[in-house]
């Protein structure tokens, strides 16, 4: 199992970075990615801030990956972003898409499927084939979400990422302790999106590591 966005007290959630570790841990989770939300006022400190958390992590036997979710950055600026925080030791990037619940600019969803220090392009809304192209070139997973009103449009995601060969992966954006999915909670969101048996089983037990090699 695995969440690769979710948020902290270090931005706008309830819980410790530890406190969540453990939360996930408790769930079963192997993989979680601390994704707080970021833009050139705080990249740097969030990075080194989570980095602490590596050895909690490891005592509670959970992969930690260090984040950033880029959050309401003008287009032209996420490549900047993105590779400072990876060249700052962030082991995954995401980019808070085009959702349709928040007025995010448009062109989000093309400047991050463009870009190779981008991960995954969370909750991108009405993404385009284009843009999935885009992103299926690079490595670049698109985001199924239960997060309440960004889910409107994960139907949508999951078509558009088959017709591009675009690689997904379904996350939480959890916010509070109740946020974090169950096994059974993730297999619905998988189902719900319009995955089949076999998609999903294959979506939500993938590697990782390999998903973020570039």
């Amino acid at each position: 199992m695995y969440d690769l966005h979710t948020h902290t007290i270090l931005s706008d959630g309830e819980l410790l970075p530890t406190e969540l570790v453990r939360r996930a841990a408790v769930l079963g989770y192997e993989t979680l990615a601390i994704t707080d939300h970021a833009d050139a006022s705080n990249l740097a400190h969030l990075v080194e801030a989570v980095s602490r958390v590596r050895d909690s992590a490891q005592c509670y036997g959970v992969n930690l990956l260090v984040g950033v979710e880029l959050t309401h950055v003008p287009p032209p600026l996420i490549p900047v972003l993105a590779h400072d925080a990876k060249r700052r030791g962030a082991d995954i990037v995401v980019v808070h898409g085009e959702t349709v619940t928040e007025p995010v600019a448009p062109g989000t969803n093309r400047a991050a499927c463009t870009c190779d220090d981008v991960n995954v392009l969370a909750h991108p809304g009405f993404i385009t084939v284009e843009d999935a192209r885009a992103a299926a070139e690079r490595g670049i997973a698109l985001e199924v979400t239960s997060r309440a009103g960004h889910n409107r449009t994960n139907g949508h995601v999951v078509r558009v990422a088959r017709e591009a060969c675009c690689s997904l992966t379904v996350d939480s954006d959890t916010h509070a302790p109740s946020d974090l999915m169950s096994k059974e909670a993730r297999w619905a969101v998988a189902l719900g999106a319009g995955l089949t048996e076999a998609e999903s089983r294959e979506i939500l037990s993938q590697d990782i590591n390999r998903l973020l090699q570039k």
